[in-house]
């Protein structure tokens, strides 16, 4: 029952939205224009709002749905995003620089309003359309007092007063979606639906393309012998992540699952797997309120993306209200939630997640209209980075929770769609016991050297040194953890953290996917295990380059660990992706397992350094920890940063990969390309068969 005060706030707001659509109160065009399309849209949202609570949806045809979803998407689909004002160009050259920066925000901000329309989350609804007549009433105000415009810092001060007063609420509910499966908006859909009338998909609210309706059409196709074998792979692999951690799985109560729309039918049977293991799903939403967003990257469910270059433009939206205060109350909420929550914490197994590949590469525009962090924002946000880390795990802790990982193709992957598909399932299920005899091999060459040297061939200059730790007890431990499928699937790696003193060179690739963007002739270089210098060669300014990935790399750090040092074994992923044309259509879950990779940011073994890990040949892996995370005994602020950025080189840029023992013997793993260290034969059949 919605309380008689929200249902009254939201009837006299909406009112006053229908009355903008006409008003002329406003004299200069521009802006006049830009209320009366934003009230229109938010009119369409509360009209469409009050169908689906009466059921109207429920009786539309599937034509009808999809037009409504793409009438609901349109103005920032596409040539159409050219005069959005979601677009910050096109609002800055409409409004001016700074009015157009914060109006295409505060546009962008009231777009969520859709997803709570279809959620028929009144509660959030009616904020928004309060915040947008008030900013509405400045301008109107100031024409009143013979003003051109409102003062811009006033208008400022509404949204950040907003964003301030709305935080504690926006943080609370996130916290408890991810938590409480109380909160099952996604969960009734997928299990209540007839899933076999994709009509289902436009219940979601999101938008929705032939992605999702291809992926949701291939399931329902498939037999429920595979829905269920699929599924098994996932939900055993989550299940296997607790018994190679030693952690009690019978302790948990709740899993996460994070996955994209159309893939209902897979996880309606892995929810019914998870609970077999006494596990209740939780399923939120990714991400639509600035306070929540992390940058453009999506956590959660969520569909195709209207239109990515928006999502980028508006990544930094926080720098119109980022400073010391808000962090500490944003903190302070955080805590608040998880104190109010630390049963159903205590009690959350951890994250699984199901990713896709294969959506058209995407390459950013950098605007100079977009918001960007100052020096200080940057500073504080890597302190909330910090420090929201901090409180998260210390209701959650890492030493009692896993995850798992795996990764599915979606149509947009072109012609081949479910031939890769299949290809993919097959490369997901290899033979567990055929890896863990040739990984132990390559572990055992790996043992006891000083470092390892990896050098770069085919016009890749990498040329790095990565120390490793050393063995007291070869009898009983290990340093390398030979990696199956269980948490991270497909399996196929051998990883260490690697010793950072010592550790030093240069890292480069040609051209790398990381976290959803593409960097052209990517170069790192390391001193003892940390970031020194870095250059890409997206933009032809060389610090847009630089920033772009101190931005989305070291999350705007000045410098970042080398966390962790792997040589992937999966060549037959590798000759699939290249067969098909896809590698760089792949996610890093799969590209790691195709190459030496090496990880900036946290170890492996972040938050969990103490449990005790052990290879299926009963040893130890000892190095869990480096110079940096040890700091978590002595000064724990400085010991973690929330972020690990996998770097793999593909087999045909590496020219040679040498374990170097102290005594100076030299072990080659892998030259030219191939496999070259005796048990790993099988590792280049998939590159004879092509």
């Amino acid at each position: 029952m919605i309380e008689d005060n929200l249902m009254e706030r939201y009837e006299l707001t909406f009112a006053r939205i229908a009355q903008i659509q006409q008003d002329k109160s406003i004299t200069d065009e521009a802006f006049a224009d830009y209320f009366r399309q934003t009230a229109s849209f938010m009119m369409q949202i509360k009209n469409i709002s009050e169908q689906i609570g009466a059921g109207v949806l429920d009786k539309m045809s599937l034509k009808e749905l999809q037009h409504q979803n793409a009438v609901l998407y349109e103005d920032v689909i596409a040539v159409n995003y050219d005069t959005s004002y979601a677009n910050p160009d096109y609002a800055c050259a409409r409004l001016g620089l700074d009015y157009g920066r914060l109006l295409s925000f505060l546009y962008v901000e009231i777009r969520g309003i859709i997803v709570y329309a279809y959620e028929q989350n009144i509660t959030r609804m009616v904020p928004l359309a309060e915040l947008f007549v008030e900013v509405y009433c400045a301008f109107t105000d100031a024409v009143q007092d013979e003003q051109e415009l409102p003062p811009y810092e006033s208008v400022k001060d509404i949204i950040y007063w907003y964003i301030s007063d709305y935080s504690d609420d926006a943080i609370e509910r996130r916290t408890e979606e991810m938590l409480l499966p109380e909160y099952n908006f996604a969960t009734k859909i997928i299990m209540e639906s007839d899933l076999s009338d994709i009509r289902y998909l436009y219940r979601f609210g999101e938008y929705i393309t032939e992605n999702e309706i291809q992926t949701a059409q291939y399931l329902n196709g498939c037999s429920q012998e595979a829905i269920e074998q699929m599924a098994r792979t996932f939900t055993e692999g989550y299940r296997i992540g607790f018994v190679l951690g030693n952690k009690d799985l019978s302790k948990k109560k709740t899993v996460n699952i994070r996955y994209s729309i159309g893939f209902e039918r897979l996880v309606r049977e892995e929810i019914r797997q998870f609970e077999q293991m006494g596990l209740k799903p939780t399923i939120y939403r990714a991400a639509i309120d600035s306070i929540n967003k992390r940058m453009h990257i999506k956590i959660g469910y969520f569909s195709t993306s209207p239109n990515k270059q928006m999502e980028y433009d508006h990544r930094f939206d926080n720098a119109l209200y980022l400073d010391a205060a808000f962090i500490q109350r944003k903190l302070g909420a955080l805590k608040l939630a998880y104190e109010k929550n630390k049963e159903m914490a205590a009690v959350f197994a951890g994250p699984a997640v199901m990713e896709i590949f294969g959506e058209t590469p995407f390459e950013p525009v950098d605007k100079q209209t977009s918001l960007h962090l100052d020096e200080k924002q940057q500073k504080l946000s890597v302190k909330y980075s910090r420090e929201s880390t901090e409180i998260i795990n210390t209701y959650i802790k890492g030493e009692e929770r896993s995850f798992t990982i795996i990764a599915y193709p979606i149509p947009e992957i072109g012609k081949d769609y479910e031939k890769i598909f299949d290809e993919t399932v097959r490369i997901n299920t290899l033979d567990y016991e055929q890896y863990k005899v040739i990984q132990q091999n390559i572990i055992d060459a790996l043992d006891g050297a000083e470092y390892v040297q990896v050098l770069g061939t085919n016009g890749n200059t990498t040329d790095m040194r990565v120390q490793i730790m050393p063995i007291e007890d070869t009898k009983t431990q290990t340093v390398f953890e030979n990696c199956l499928a269980d948490v991270n699937i497909p399996l196929g790696e051998v990883f260490t953290s690697p010793v950072l003193t010592g550790t030093t060179g240069r890292l480069n690739v040609s051209q790398v996917y990381l976290n959803d963007l593409k960097f052209k002739n990517l170069t790192v270089e390391f001193q003892d295990g940390k970031v020194t210098n870095y250059i890409c060669e997206n933009f032809d300014d060389i610090e847009k380059n630089k920033a772009f990935f101190k931005e989305n790399v070291l999350y705007n750090h000045d410098t970042l660990p080398l966390g962790e040092f792997a040589i992937g074994t999966n060549t037959t992923a590798y000759v699939m992706a290249n067969k098909y044309d896809i590698v760089y259509k792949l996610p890093i879950l799969i590209v790691e397992k195709m190459g030496p990779h090496f990880a900036i940011g946290d170890t492996c073994y972040s938050h969990s350094e103490d449990v005790k890990v052990y290879n299926p040949n009963g040893k130890e892996i000892i190095s869990r920890d480096n110079e940096v995370s040890i700091l978590r005994k002595t000064e724990p602020d400085k010991a973690y940063f929330g972020c690990h950025t996998d770097i793999t080189i593909p087999y045909d840029e590496i020219g040679s990969i040498t374990a170097v023992h102290p005594d100076g013997t030299r072990i080659t793993i892998i030259e030219n390309g191939r496999f070259v260290l005796e048990g790993c034969e099988a590792l280049n059949e998939p590159f004879e068969a092509e």
